[in-house]
């Protein structure tokens, strides 16, 4: 049974979208598809059904990440359900995502800046206010908190 790994951001439309995007390159880099599935959403509606950021976009064209298929989505439920890691970006989201937790959830929550070797508690800035420099930035963030996530799934996994 693969892992299934869930980022979680505000809108969808940026940093979780990037975070699967580069997760699954990795992913498929490493020969792993099919022990690794990854996901993200949103914990706010407003972007349903819109494609990620063209900022966003852009900034992981440059990187050789492909996010522009994704379609922006809310948390659900069986989310909860077939995920066992829902990974958020930062301490609000991360507070939504436990409070919609079912009690008997088994999965990991976390904060996804805890896997590139930053606090627990740090959090991926949101560059969707600022220039479009600032999602490069971003990218690169996401992209050392993706190899961090990666090593420890094969670690505690054994894959």
């Amino acid at each position: 049974m693969a892992i299934h790994i869930v980022f979680v951001c505000l809108g969808n439309i940026c940093r979780s979208p990037s975070a699967q995007g580069i997760l699954e390159k990795l992913v498929n880099d490493a020969k792993l598809q099919d022990k690794i599935t990854v996901d993200s959403c949103g914990t706010a509606a407003f972007n349903v059904g819109k494609h990620p950021d063209p900022r966003a976009i852009a900034a992981c064209q440059r990187k050789g990440y492909s996010i522009e298929q994704q379609i922006a989505r809310q948390i659900t439920a069986a989310d909860y359900q077939q995920a066992d890691y829902v990974i958020s970006m930062d301490n609000i989201n991360m507070m939504s995502v436990k409070a919609w937790a079912p009690d008997d959830y088994q999965g990991e929550l976390s904060l996804f800046m805890r896997y590139g070797g930053a606090s627990e508690f740090a959090q991926v800035p949101d560059p969707y206010y600022h220039e479009a420099n600032q999602f490069d930035g971003t990218i690169t963030v996401l992209e050392k908190s993706a190899k961090g996530l990666l090593a420890h799934l094969i670690e505690k996994h054994q894959l």
